[in-house]
């Protein structure tokens, strides 16, 4: 038996070890914790041992504390931070080594203690750096495998433009934008205000690789587009602008088991009271949106929903989870608007309020994908 198989049969001669991966680099760090503390809460430690890794605002791994009351948003809106639960100094490495699942904490680059090996990494991590391939890579060359899509399917998904364009390919519905490039906004603004002003306002300016509604403005007229550009650009040099959709906001969420993809009931969100779309503080600070869970649908757009939310599923190659977020236009048309392969995941989370809706508890959908991932080989070469 070789190194790699020795390591794996010692860890799961007792229980597979889980290391939940969370917090990262991105705007939407305090929401993966918040969601890590949902799912440390979950999970069944008689079933599995269980490594908490945080990964601070710049970038340092570290032990945390296994404390998920201390990940939830706190009073008056205070959101959390890797760095509340984080053990002082030193730094959590993982060999970039198949052969050698071992993590280890690092002091002044050297080894000061040895935290063992994992068995399965559930990374979750929403925006870039962690929801868009990079963590996937660092973990297929280590050989760990790891709960949800692989590369290819995290960085697409992560970047609405290429989404879109995967989409159009496999002749799924999206709607009308326009990117904005570094060099296209730098060299010729005049020329990006005619192409957005083509779509027709209002429209809509997004970070082209990010989530959680961060960097979000619905922008009515010329007079204030270029200030929502710079708001965008603060979050990705690269821009997305989208024209308005009149219609129904429907999401779906798709789970894959051993036989394959499957969707959730869907649900509906409302946004009502002063925000003009489902925006950050909408989603997670401000007690302004209603949810049908599941929605309010005839039998007819629920079967077809379900269908294009595992094609979508299927058009990116994602695997294990997925959220697709959906338009019912006014005219009957459904329009795929985005995909999220880290969805929030917290109980009260719109994923997985669908599954529940849909016969599976939130305990068990955390020990499916956990066990999933165990079974499944995202390498190449295993």
């Amino acid at each position: 038996m070789d190194t790699m198989n020795d390591v794996t049969a010692t860890s799961r001669a007792t229980k597979p070890r889980v290391a939940v991966v969370f917090g990262g680099r991105s705007s939407e760090h305090a929401i993966s914790c918040v969601t890590a503390g949902s799912v440390l809460s979950a999970i069944d430690r008689d079933k599995y041992d269980v490594l908490p890794l945080g990964i601070t605002q710049d970038g340092r791994w570290a032990v945390v504390a296994d404390a998920a009351e201390r990940l939830a948003i706190g009073t008056a809106g205070k959101l959390p931070d890797v760095t509340d639960v984080a053990e002082p100094g030193g730094s959590v490495v993982l060999a970039a080594d198949p052969t050698q699942r071992d993590l280890a904490v690092l002091h002044t680059g050297e080894v000061t203690d040895v935290l063992g090996a994992v068995d399965v990494v559930f990374p979750l991590l929403h925006g870039p750096y962690g929801e868009d391939g990079t963590i996937q890579g660092l973990l297929e060359l280590a050989g760990v495998p790891y709960v949800g899509s692989g590369v290819l399917a995290s960085a697409v998904s992560m970047d609405k433009e290429y989404m879109k364009r995967v989409f159009d390919g496999f002749g799924l519905p999206v709607g009308p934008y326009v990117t904005i490039r570094p060099r296209d906004w730098e060299r010729d603004p005049a020329a990006v205000r005619e192409s957005v002003e083509a779509l027709g306002f209002p429209v809509f300016v997004k970070p082209a690789r990010a989530g959680s509604s961060m960097g979000i403005t619905k922008v009515h007229d010329l007079d204030t587009l270029d200030e929502a550009i710079e708001t965008a650009r603060k979050h990705d040099p690269k821009v997305i602008v989208e024209g308005m959709l009149h219609g129904r906001e429907i999401e779906c969420g798709v789970l894959e088991g051993p036989d394959g993809p499957a969707a959730s009931l869907p649900a509906e969100i409302r946004v009502r009271g002063d925000h003009e779309f489902y925006d950050f503080e909408a989603k997670y600070l401000d007690d302004v949106t209603e949810t049908d869970v599941p929605a309010d649908l005839t039998e007819a757009e629920i079967a077809e929903v379900r269908r294009l939310a595992v094609a979508a599923f299927d058009a990116l190659s994602c695997e294990g989870i997925a959220r697709v977020d959906f338009f019912l236009l006014d005219d009957g048309r459904w329009v795929i608007n985005e995909v999220n392969t880290m969805p929030g995941f917290t109980p009260v989370s719109m994923y997985p309020q669908m599954w529940k809706a849909t016969g599976v508890e939130y305990p068990e959908l955390v020990d499916r994908l956990i066990g999933a991932a165990l079974a499944r080989s995202n390498s190449l070469l295993r």
